[in-house]
């Protein structure tokens, strides 16, 4: 039972390994996990990260056995941590401006969707299912799938799986928006790291200025946004991978970028 957490270039790959628990986590393993994150985040030489489980689940959220006798204070919490903590930083509270890319082998709901709206890119096998499931146990999806979802897919549909609690399979999610790709079990990896490397060669600086302008150009009014992009824009502009670039194309060669 671990979060394995390997190095590859300038691509990292996060496995949930805990398939005797469906890939479900106690608090030991959000804090696993949320270290994992951390560890991304901060490396200079990790550039896209691929998360993914082992078995026949992708993630389905907090291990309920043992999460809520800890929520109800029968278990104390693992010295040092604080359970909101946990959960709000493996969920992505914090930034994370890299690209992220799930590799989506099988059930995800509850935890692992909230997860799964943390991602850039979603990759899917065809026994893959969703749900926000809380609803049907009386709790509530509080680590950002509320906010998240219906700034990710059409209102309707967002919240339809928002308010109805149900399944819904890999084509659906397809067709929704959800995901980006379905393929099949054997081919999910070299999909995922397919989207993995084709970032990967682009310019670490440039790809996260992107993504950052991205997402906080969705908390701001229009003209904001702008001008946030043209902060990001002058910024990128600045740095040596913007001579770099022109430069290796001109001479027909792979360019050398800068770590972020």
């Amino acid at each position: 039972m671990s979060i394995d957490y390997k190095h590859d270039a300038h691509i990292v790959t996060i496995t949930i390994n805990r398939p005797e628990t469906r890939n479900s986590l106690d608090m030991e393993h959000f804090r696993d996990l949320a270290h994992a994150w951390a560890a991304f985040r901060d490396d200079e030489r990790a550039w896209v990260a691929v998360v993914t489980g082992v078995g026949r689940d992708f993630c389905t959220g907090a291990d309920l056995k043992q999460f809520i006798p800890e929520l109800t204070g029968e278990l104390p919490p693992p010295h040092g941590w604080d359970k909101l903590d946990a959960i709000h930083a493996v969920l992505h509270r914090f930034p994370v401006y890299k690209p992220i890319i799930a590799a989506v082998n099988g059930v995800c709901v509850a935890g692992g969707m909230e997860m799964l709206g943390s991602t850039d890119i979603r990759v899917a096998v065809p026994e893959a299912r969703f749900a926000v499931i809380e609803p049907k146990r009386g709790l509530f999806a509080g680590g950002g799938t509320t906010v998240r979802l219906p700034r990710q897919l059409p209102y309707p549909l967002a919240m339809e799986l928002l308010l109805t609690a149900d399944m819904v399979d890999a084509e659906r999610a397809l067709a929704i928006g959800l995901i980006n790709r379905v393929v099949a079990a054997d081919q999910l990896m070299d999909a995922a790291y397919d989207y993995a490397e084709r970032i990967a060669a682009n310019a670490p600086l440039a790809v996260y200025a992107t993504k950052q302008s991205a997402l906080e150009g969705l908390a701001l009014e229009l003209e904001a946004a702008f001008d946030n992009e043209t902060r990001h824009s002058d910024r990128v502009f600045a740095t040596e991978d913007a001579k770099e670039g022109p430069r290796a194309f001109a001479e027909k060669r792979a360019p050398r970028w800068h770590a972020r």
